[in-house]
Order: C-alpha cells, then structure tokens, then sequence
C-alpha cells in the first residue's frame, strides 16, 4: 500500500502516520526526519541540505524527491510506504509521479484540523492557527 497524507501544520498527519505505520506495517516517510537524519548521518543529500538549511531556505524539490527515491527504493518500502505532508505542489506531485514510475498510490488521504475535540489547548491552537494562517496548501488534483 503506498499512502500518502496531506494537511496543514497541525492537522496530525504524523500522528496518523505513525498509527498506520503500526497497523500496516509499513514504514511513514516524513521528510523533515528524512532530512534531519540525512544530515545527521552526513550523506550528499545531508550535505548540501545542511547547507541551504543553514541560510534559511527551503530545501529544493529536487533534493527531496531524490531523498524520497532513495527511501522508496530500500527493501522496507517493498510493501509499501506512508509519505507525511508530501507532496505538497503540483510540481512536486509530478516530481512523485515520475518517481512511482508504473506504480500508483493506494490512497490519498487529506486531514483538516478539528478545532472541536482539540488537545493541545489554546495556546497550541494559537500556534496552529498562525502557522496554518500563512501556509498555503494547494489542493493536488495530479493526486485527487
């Protein structure tokens, strides 16, 4: 099964991730922890991450696409995988596409967040709120 989960800051895409990632047993591909771990473990993708991250910038589709190539290739994904908060443009959803080459994703889920039933109270709504305020998510019809 290859998932991927859609949403705003805050709305538990790696929460849910993480409990279907236990169920299914498949490994969750989030690209922030593949990020962190890649410059952590000092690879080239780390390199050259560490080093955009260090201005500021955001790391640039084609580095993370080529990390989440790398990941999907590794005996672990055989079954499948769960992909958190990417893609998250067109661009990028066109980058996975080419990616997945003759394999299609199962299921394209979107999460919005509950204001209702909300746990982290009001100060990490208020966070929420912001965050999701001035991030723009474009609804990806290249993964509808």
């Amino acid at each position: 099964m290859r998932i991927v989960l859609l949403g705003p800051p805050g709305a538990g895409k790696g929460t849910q991730a993480r409990k279907l990632s236990r169920i299914l047993a498949i490994p969750q591909m989030s690209t922030g922890d593949m990020l962190r771990a890649a410059v952590s473990e000092g690879t080239a993708i780390g390199r050259q991450a560490a080093e955009i991250m260090q201005r500021g910038a955001l790391v640039p589709d084609d580095l993370v696409v080529e990390l989440i190539a790398e990941h999907i290739a590794q005996p672990d994904a055989a079954r499948g995988f769960i992909l958190d908060g990417f893609p998250r443009t067109v661009a990028q959803a066109e980058s996975l596409d080419h990616v997945l080459g003759e394999h299609e994703l199962s299921c394209v889920l979107e999460l919005k967040i509950s204001w209702i039933g909300s746990s982290g109270g009001p100060s990490r709504r208020a966070t929420v709120a912001r965050r999701y305020g001035r991030t723009t998510i474009k609804k990806l019809s290249a993964c509808a």
